[in-house]
C-alpha cells in the first residue's frame, strides 16, 4: 500500500508516493496556481498526483490516504484553510474537494511546518524521539513540534508558530505585523538583512567582493563565503547571527524541553560550521545547563523531502 504527499509551496506543487518504509518512490510536480482560487488549487493537486501515481506505476486504488502540507492555519477537524496568505485562501473547504476529486480516498491536512517536523520525526532526524522539535530557517523561520508522537498546533491549530516569538522588543517589523520576531533576524532574510547592514557600514569588507559589489545579489551564502576569506566584517555578521538564533533555540528548549531538535532550511546547508557555535551558545543560555540530560541538536536530514513524507504518514496522526 502507498500513501501520497503534498507539500504545497508558494511557486511549486510536488507530490510524492510514500511507500511502507516511508521513503519516496516517485514525484509528480505542477505550478501552484496564482492566489485565490481554491478550486483550481484543487485541480492542479490532483493533476500532481496523477503524474505522481503515473511516475511510480500505480493507480488510485492502490492508495491508502493523501495528506497535504499548506501555509497557513489549517483546521483538521472542519477540513478548512482557515487562512493562509500565500495561497490567498480563507475557510476554504479543500478536505471536500480533494475527496470528491479523489474518489473518497482520506485525505488529511497540516501547516506545512507542522509536516515537515513529523517527516522528520518519522523517517529523518527526529526518529526514536519522544519529544521532538524541528527548525526550518529559510524565508522564515519555520517549527514543528511533535509530543508523544503527535504533532502540537494547539486547541485552533494556530500554534507552532515558533518564528513570531518577539526576542527584540521594537526590533524589526516582522510580516506577521509585530517588531522584534526571531524570524526578522533568524531566518535567511534576516540573516540577508543584517549583511546588508554591516556592508554599507564597512565598504572594505570582503562581502562586497563575494557579491561583484552589488548589495542586492547578498545571499544566504554571502557571509559564510567572505568568513572563509579571513573577512572581519563577515565574522560579525555571523557572531551576531549565531547569536540571535540561539536566543530563539535557547527559548524553545527552555519551553518544550525537547529530546532532539534539528534545524533544516537552506541555512543548514552550513552543517557543523553552525551548528558547533550555537551548541555552544546555547550550553550557556538554556536553563537545563545543569541537567545530565540535554536536548541534542542536530541537522534536519531530509531536506526538501521532510513535507512530503510528514503530510503523506499525517494519516497515522
Amino acid at each position: 500500500m502507498y500513501y501520497l504527499g503534498i507539500d504545497v509551496g508558494g511557486t511549486n506543487l510536488a507530490v510524492g508516493v510514500v511507500d511502507e518504509e516511508f521513503k519516496i518512490i516517485a514525484k509528480g510536480n505542477v505550478k501552484t496556481p496564482a492566489p485565490g482560487d481554491g478550486n483550481l488549487l484543487a485541480d492542479c493537486i490532483k493533476e500532481a498526483v496523477d503524474v505522481a501515481c503515473a511516475n511510480a506505476g500505480i493507480e488510485l486504488k492502490d492508495v491508502a490516504a493523501v495528506g497535504m502540507g499548506c501555509p497557513g492555519t489549517v483546521n483538521q477537524d472542519s477540513g478548512l484553510i482557515e487562512f493562509s496568505n500565500n495561497l490567498g485562501l480563507a475557510n476554504f473547504p479543500l478536505k471536500k474537494e480533494m475527496e470528491d476529486r479523489l474518489g473518497g480516498i482520506p485525505f488529511y491536512m497540516d501547516n506545512d511546518a507542522n509536516c515537515a517536523g513529523y517527516g522528520e520525526y518519522m523517517a529523518g532526524a527526529l526518529k526514536g524521539a519522544k519529544d521532538s522539535l524541528a527548525i526550518t530557517l529559510g524565508t522564515g523561520v519555520g517549527g514543528g513540534i511533535v509530543i508523544d508522537g503527535k504533532i502540537y498546533s494547539g486547541f485552533n491549530y494556530a500554534g507552532g508558530e515558533l518564528g513570531h516569538n518577539v526576542i527584540m522588543v521594537g526590533g524589526r517589523h516582522c510580516t506577521c505585523g509585530r517588531d522584534g520576531c526571531w524570524e526578522a533576524y533568524a531566518s535567511a532574510t534576516g540573516l540577508i538583512k543584517t549583511s546588508k547592514e554591516f556592508m554599507e557600514k564597512n565598504p572594505d569588507s570582503k562581502m562586497w567582493e563575494v557579491v561583484g559589489g552589488d548589495i542586492e545579489k547578498v545571499n544566504g551564502r554571502t557571509v559564510f563565503d567572505a568568513k572563509e576569506m579571513g573577512d572581519e566584517t563577515a565574522q560579525n555578521v555571523f557572531d551576531a547571527y549565531v547569536e540571535m538564533l540561539g536566543a530563539g533555540l535557547a527559548n524553545m528548549i527552555n519551553t518544550f524541553q525537547p529530546e532532539i531538535l534539528c534545524i533544516g532550511g537552506g541555512i543548514s546547508a552550513q552543517g557543523e560550521n553552525l551548528l558547533v557555535p550555537v551548541r555552544k551558545y546555547i550550553d550557556s543560555q538554556t536553563y537545563s545547563m545543569n541537567s545530565p540530560r540535554r536536548t541534542k541538536i542536530v541537522k534536519a536530514e531530509l531536506g526538501n523531502d521532510a513535507g512530503i513524507i510528514g503530510a503523506a504518514l499525517l494519516c497515522n496522526q
